[in-house]
């Protein structure tokens, strides 16, 4: 299968699927299915499941956190997908598999979300939402329908039912999803054996290398540091601060100011961490554990400070923790986003 960006799961309307490509170009007739297309309606299942978990995570951490965040959308739990994030030759085994009776459709549900108990499901096709018509798909392998679908689901108030539009079985229902706002964040798998994880203010993409390797409570740290610095809004800050990310982002300045960027991120993150539910003492584990045996990356040791020294914050920052501090807490680290990276 070819490496590369799939599409948005944990957002889109907060959960954005990834869209995977197929290892061959097939097509679907009326022959019996040949073992090779089964094999690929396994491999977008699998996708399917890998782009539901990290949406999942994503979910709980932008729902559980949204009083942290001064950018919130609406965030009811479903991993949108559109048929033009996959190539044209691999679209007929797309609509096998997922429906797709508008180039718009559901390819997760969060259990236990709004958007699951409204009786949203999965390859439910989307029509509307709050009475404005889905992006029509304009052709295989890009993603701008997708990115459509979600500003126009993160457009809609956070304080009022979402109301979608969903065609099933050739049947059309309409189901209103309880209000339910988060950080606005688009969570987003990127297929690869590279363990690298980035933030850039609207999404948080992750490795399908951190699925592999990690359980939840674990790749939940990765996801909420990425997170975290959406929140404090590190890249609109060190775009500000004219902060090199080239070649130059590991020596002096440039790499003073994103290992305190990066510092900040683990300080929020576990906080992000415990506000959803989380055992905060995950981070300290995970930092003298797996995390201290992933080399390059998210982790390089020019712009990240080392394991034992992420573990050591940590655990400094959770030390500090008032006792009895309310869920959600905000913590100090919060009052840094709107100051200048210096």
């Amino acid at each position: 299968m070819a490496s590369h960006i799939l599409s948005r799961a944990a957002r889109r309307w907060r959960l954005r699927p990834l869209a995977g490509a197929l290892a061959a170009a097939l097509t679907l007739g009326a022959a019996p299915v040949p073992a090779t297309v089964a094999t690929d309606v396994a491999t977008l299942e699998a996708l399917r499941a890998a782009d539901l978990r990290l949406g999942a995570i994503g979910y709980r951490l932008a729902t559980a956190n949204a009083p942290l965040c001064t950018d919130v959308s609406p965030v009811p739990g479903i991993v949108v997908h559109t048929i033009d994030q996959y190539a044209e030759s691999e679209q007929a085994v797309a609509r096998a598999t997922f429906g797709f009776a508008t180039g718009v459709a559901v390819e997760g549900v969060v259990p236990g979300s709004p958007a699951a108990r409204a009786g949203v499901r999965a390859d439910d096709s989307i029509i509307s939402v709050n009475g404005h018509a889905v992006p029509v798909a304009s052709g295989g392998g890009h993603v701008r329908t997708r990115d459509a679908t979600v500003a126009l689901i993160d457009a809609q108030p956070t304080d009022r039912p979402l109301t979608l539009v969903l065609r099933r079985s050739g049947g059309d229902r309409t189901i209103a999803i309880a209000p339910s706002p988060g950080c606005r964040t688009l969570f987003e798998l990127r297929i690869g054996t590279a363990m690298d994880a980035v933030a850039d203010g609207r999404l948080v993409q992750i490795s399908s290398a951190f699925l592999d390797r990690l359980a939840d409570p674990q790749l939940a740290v990765v996801v909420a540091h990425e997170l975290s610095h959406n929140i404090l809004r590190h890249h609109a800050r060190l775009d500000a601060a004219g902060v090199s990310r080239g070649m130059l982002r590991e020596l002096g300045r440039n790499g003073r100011i994103h290992r305190m960027t990066e510092d900040d991120a683990d300080r929020l993150g576990v906080h992000l961490l415990r506000n959803a539910g989380w055992d905060p003492q995950e981070a300290v584990k995970f930092w003298r554990g797996p995390g201290a045996r992933i080399d390059g990356g998210i982790f390089h040791s020019r712009t990240h400070s080392s394991a034992s020294k992420r573990a050591e914050l940590i655990a400094t920052e959770l030390a500090a923790l008032p006792k009895g501090a309310p869920i959600p807490y905000r913590p100090p680290v919060l009052a840094t986003r709107d100051q200048p990276l210096l």
